[in-house]
């Protein structure tokens, strides 16, 4: 009889056992991955956000993935990779590249600036600002680095800067960094300079380093082996980086310059041309993304009031409200204003 009892007992605790996994089973849902590609300037507020969605959003990894931003969205236009959420640091790019058959839509959420960067072991530390930067990479025993204008917005807005500074401070800025150092050439007509940067730039590397990604060069500057490198505000700041501030003019921040900065574009080598304005970064999901609500979900979290402020605290300024062009979801609406 006690036998008995206890083979009951045991029954029963696994019957109950059985029934609770089961339950289990059903009310937990699979563990999702999303990626994300984005620009590199958008490596550590991406990872702030990303920690703020996984909380939130319990069984979601979020896999960020950094690149140029031309690069980024060539991955999935002209490689066939599969992202849920694309971040690029020209929004421009999103509808010059993705449409129509990768995206149909962007929201602008942030801005930034060039900026010159260094450290306190850079030549002529003591001496640069803002009146004198140029002439201070002009001198035979420094060394100066952007990123490559054909893959990298940063790259390309380094080399309108540099022409801007021309205009600004009326001497040869540009022949005497680019032309004379690179294969980048220019032409002016009717008062628009049309800047060509070729496959091959061909730097002197014994005055000019570049590299794929500007956000490469932020070691490079930290340890010594350049002096100066021109980079985003964010990722001066960041990086704990000094910086020169360069007058509004030039640094591609005032929209009140947006005439001044339109006389100067620059054809890559794709074949595109990107004409300078004030910087604006974008954000889409594509059309064939394997986890698109999620993807959505994820650019809410980049323009709510929470990233919003993983902007500001990063020395990147959110647009407030975020601007929005084409087929916006539904759930994003309220967070954007329509530009067209």
């Amino acid at each position: 009889m006690n036998k008995r009892k206890t083979y009951l007992k045991i029954s029963a605790v696994f019957l109950i056992g059985i029934m609770v996994a089961l339950t289990l089973g059903c009310t937990t849902s699979e563990p999702k991955t999303i990626s994300v590609f984005h620009a590199g300037s958008l490596a550590q507020p991406f990872q702030a956000v990303e920690k703020n969605f996984e909380t939130a959003n319990k069984n979601v990894d979020v896999q960020l993935e950094a690149a140029g931003s031309v690069d980024t969205i060539r991955k999935v236009t002209e490689l066939g990779k599969q992202a849920d959420v694309i971040g690029s640091a020209d929004y421009r790019l999103i509808p010059q590249m993705m449409y129509p058959d990768y995206a149909d839509w962007y929201i602008v959420f942030a801005t930034n600036e060039i900026v010159l960067c260094y450290t306190d072991k850079s030549k002529y530390a003591d001496e640069i600002n803002a009146d004198n930067w140029y002439e201070i990479l002009q001198k035979p025993d420094v060394l100066w680095a952007f990123g490559s204008p054909n893959i990298d917005p940063c790259g390309y807005r380094t080399v309108m800067t540099i022409k801007l500074a021309d205009l600004a401070y009326n001497k040869p800025v540009f022949d005497n960094l680019l032309a004379a150092h690179t294969a980048i050439t220019i032409k002016e007509e009717n008062g628009v300079y049309m800047i060509t940067t070729p496959e091959a730039l061909n730097p002197d590397t014994k005055y000019v380093t570049i590299r794929d990604k500007s956000e490469d060069l932020v070691s490079m500057t930290l340890a010594g082996g350049i002096d100066y490198a021109f980079e985003y505000r964010s990722v001066a700041e960041q990086n704990k980086l000094k910086y020169v501030e360069l007058p509004p003019s030039i640094n591609l921040k005032d929209v009140r310059y947006e005439t001044t900065y339109g006389k100067v574009k620059v054809k890559i080598s794709n074949g595109t041309t990107q004409t300078a304005a004030p910087i604006a970064y974008g954000i889409t999901v594509p059309k064939n993304a394997p986890n698109k609500d999620l993807g959505i979900k994820f650019v809410e979290q980049v323009i709510n009031e929470s990233g919003q402020k993983i902007f500001r605290d990063m020395g990147q300024p959110p647009t407030v409200p975020a601007l929005a062009s084409g087929n916006i979801p539904e759930q994003l609406k309220k967070y954007v204003e329509m530009i067209n």
